[in-house]
C-alpha cells in the first residue's frame, strides 16, 4: 500500500465530528469502563519549558455520587503511555503503571470513609490503591520509577473531603529523572456538546451549546518529563518530535462465584492517540480490531482504508447542511493526522511542523504511517493559546501535540471540510458552541482541574 493512499485512509478515521473523543467508543471496550481509555494531551509544560506533560484518561462518565465502591483502577491492568521518538509506529519508551488495591472494609463497613479524611494516611479512609510505575525501552531491562506510588481516591463529597486539592498533591511523586507523576481522579477536561447523534445536532444546529462533560469525572495518570528522556538519542535539538498514544492490556479474567481471578497473557483491548478517531469513522464492526492494533499496523489495513477514503461525516454535513462535501481522496488530510505536517512527508501541506519525519538522526526508510499524536517539543509555547490551535495561527496548538483547551471537535469538524489555516469554513464557525471546558484548568502540575463533588444533575 502506499503512504499517501494508507495515510488518507487513516487519516478519515482522525476527523469529524465527536462522540465524546474516545467515551465508549467501541462495543467491547463499553462493557470494561476500567480500561477504556478517554483522551491523551501532550503538550510543553508552560511553567517548566523543558518538561512536557502527558495526560492520559481513563473510565469516562463518572458520576460524582457513584458510591459506595466509586471508581477504583483495574487491579493488574497496565495503563500504559508510549512514546515513538522514530517514526516507525512501535513505543521507543512506555510509561506503565499498574495498581493494586487494598479494601479495608470486610464486613464492617460499605463505606468508603468512614470519617473526614485531611490526609492519604488517615484510618477513616478504608479503600486505598497504590501502584507501580515502570519505564519500558527496547532491548533495556524495565527501570522502576515508582515503586509503591498512592493513587488520589475518588472524592466522595465535600464533608468527606474538604481539601481534595490537598490529597492530589499528597499523591504527587518526584521522578528521579526530575519529573513528577500523579495518578487521581479529575474533572473530565474534554468539552463538547453530545447531539452530533441526534441526526448531527438536531438537523438544524439548534441542539448546540451544552457541555455534555460538565459534571462527569475521569481517572487521570500525568506524568511530567524532561524533554531529553522524550527525544529520540536523547537529543530534543536534532530529534524535536514525538507520537503519543495511550493503551491498555489486561489479562482475562476467570471467574467463580463471588470472585474473579486473572489469568494468561494480557492482551490490548484499549488505545488512544488523536481524539474523535474510533469513534466516528471507523464502522461498528472494525472498532474493537483498532483498539487491539498498535500503531505500527495501521498502514496494512484495507477493511479500514476501504471504509475511509471516502469518509462519511463530510456526506452527512453535505445530506443535512447542504455544505458540498471536498473531493474525495483527502490527501489534504493525510499529514494531520497519521505522518505529522513537514515537508518530507511530499503531501500538500509543504511546511515543517510536527513529523518525526523532521528528527535529523532517524532511519526515514524505517517510517510508517501511523495514527499518533504528534507534538514538536521545540514548539515555542504560546502566551495567550487560541482554542483553535494551528488553524487559527497558533502553531503550539492541535494537531501539534493536544492542549487541554484546544478545541478538537471544532478543530477536526473544521479539517474534515476543508478548512486550512487562516481559512475557515464560514457556514461551520460556531461549532458545537461549546467552546472550553466547564471548570478552569490550573496553571500548574497536573493542570487538570479538581474533580466534581455534586451530582451531574447539579453541576450548574
Amino acid at each position: 500500500m502506499s503512504l499517501a493512499l494508507a495515510s488518507t485512509a487513516l487519516l478519515g478515521t482522525g476527523a469529524g465530528v465527536s462522540s465524546a473523543s474516545s467515551h465508549r467508543e467501541a462495543p467491547l471496550i463499553a462493557a470494561d469502563p476500567q480500561v477504556d481509555n478517554t483522551d491523551v494531551y501532550a503538550f510543553t509544560s508552560p511553567d517548566k519549558q523543558d518538561t512536557v506533560t502527558l495526560v492520559a484518561n481513563w473510565l469516562p462518565f463518572q458520576e460524582p455520587n457513584g458510591g459506595p465502591n466509586f471508581y477504583p483502577w483495574a487491579d493488574g491492568a497496565h495503563y500504559d503511555i508510549n512514546i515513538d521518538s522514530q517514526g516507525t509506529g512501535h513505543p521507543d519508551i512506555t510509561y506503565r503503571w499498574t495498581f493494586h488495591t487494598e479494601d479495608q472494609r470486610g464486613t464492617n463497613t460499605f463505606l468508603y470513609n468512614n470519617g473526614v479524611v485531611n490526609n492519604l494516611t488517615d484510618p477513616t479512609l478504608l479503600f486505598h490503591q497504590y501502584y507501580t510505575l515502570e519505564e519500558l525501552r527496547p532491548g533495556c531491562e524495565p527501570k522502576m520509577l515508582v515503586e509503591h506510588g498512592t493513587a488520589a481516591p475518588s472524592d466522595t463529597g465535600k464533608a468527606s473531603m474538604p481539601n481534595y486539592g490537598k490529597l492530589r498533591d499528597q499523591a504527587t511523586v518526584q521522578l528521579p529523572n526530575g519529573g513528577q507523576t500523579v495518578a487521581t481522579q479529575a474533572a473530565d477536561p474534554f468539552f463538547l456538546d453530545l447531539r452530533v447523534f441526534d441526526l448531527l445536532y438536531g438537523g438544524n444546529l439548534s441542539e448546540t451549546g451544552q457541555n455534555t462533560l460538565a459534571g462527569y469525572n475521569v481517572n487521570t495518570l500525568s506524568i511530567q518529563v524532561p524533554k531529553s528522556e522524550l527525544a529520540f538519542h536523547g537529543d530534543a535539538g536534532r530529534n524535536p518530535v514525538i507520537g503519543v498514544w495511550s493503551s491498555t492490556e489486561k489479562q482475562t479474567m476467570k471467574l467463580t462465584p463471588g470472585e474473579q481471578e486473572p489469568v494468561g497473557k494480557y492482551v490490548q483491548v484499549s488505545r488512544l492517540g488523536n481524539p474523535l478517531v474510533n469513534e466516528v469513522v471507523v464502522p461498528a464492526g472494525l472498532k474493537d480490531a483498532f483498539n487491539a492494533l498498535p500503531p505500527s499496523e495501521d498502514h496494512n489495513q484495507p477493511a479500514v482504508v476501504a471504509k475511509v477514503l471516502d469518509p462519511e461525516v463530510p456526506h452527512l454535513v453535505q445530506s443535512i447542511y447542504g455544505i458540498p462535501a471536498p473531493a474525495t481522496p483527502r490527501t489534504d488530510l493525510q499529514e494531520i493526522f497519521l505522518t505529522g505536517i513537514a515537508k518530507a512527508a511530499n503531501g500538500p501541506l509543504a511546511v515543517d511542523l510536527n513529523s518525526q519525519l523532521m528528527n535529523q538522526d532517524i532511519d526515514v526508510n524505517q517510517f510508517v504511517p501511523a495514527e499518533e499524536l504528534r507534538l514538536n517539543m521545540s514548539t515555542p509555547v504560546t502566551a495567550k493559546p487560541d482554542r483553535l490551535g494551528v488553524l487559527n495561527g497558533d502553531f503550539q496548538g492541535y494537531p501539534n501535540g493536544r492542549r487541554l483547551t484546544d478545541d478538537v471537535v471544532d478543530i477536526e469538524l473544521q479539517a474534515l471540510e476543508g478548512a486550512t489555516p487562516g481559512h475557515l469554513i464560514g457556514a461551520l464557525a460556531a461549532g458545537d458552541g461549546v467552546n472550553a471546558a466547564d471548570k478552569p484548568f490550573g496553571t500548574s502540575f497536573p493542570y487538570v482541574a479538581l474533580p466534581y463533588a455534586k451530582a451531574v444533575n447539579q453541576a450548574h
